[in-house]
């Protein structure tokens, strides 16, 4: 089992950054995925980015969004640049305990309890 924590959100102006943090209860293997999911008031969840063997990022993040992981303290990051308000959502951090992409929710064995990012025009 792997307990996850995330923090870092908030409100925050458009154009403004955030970076979030998940923390992992212990080490999972160097190419399992650790990824970021958001879910949105009234639209479903979705992929925001990952990192197993390579770092993928959804089409709509692409370019403003960096994510990273510190394996020697169980620990990934979402750097998040030039925030709009379509990227107000819950913000969920993920583990994948076996070799996998990354890019979908079924990649996944652990999950976060989420947190919150508004951003404001």
């Amino acid at each position: 089992q792997v307990q996850l924590v995330e923090s870092g959100g908030g409100l925050v102006q458009a154009g403004n950054s955030l970076r979030l943090s998940c923390t992992a209860s212990r080490r999972t293997c160097s190419t399992c995925p650790m990824g970021w999911f958001r879910q949105a008031p009234g639209k479903e969840r979705e992929f925001v980015a990952a990192v197993s063997w390579s770092t993928y990022y959804a089409d709509s993040v692409k370019g403003r969004f960096t994510c990273s992981r510190d394996n020697a303290k169980n620990t990934m990051f979402l750097q998040m640049n030039s925030l709009n308000p379509e990227d107000t959502a819950v913000y969920f951090c993920a583990v994948g305990g076996r070799v996998r992409v990354g890019r979908t929710a079924s990649d996944y064995d652990w999950w976060g309890q989420g947190t919150q990012v508004t951003v404001s025009a």
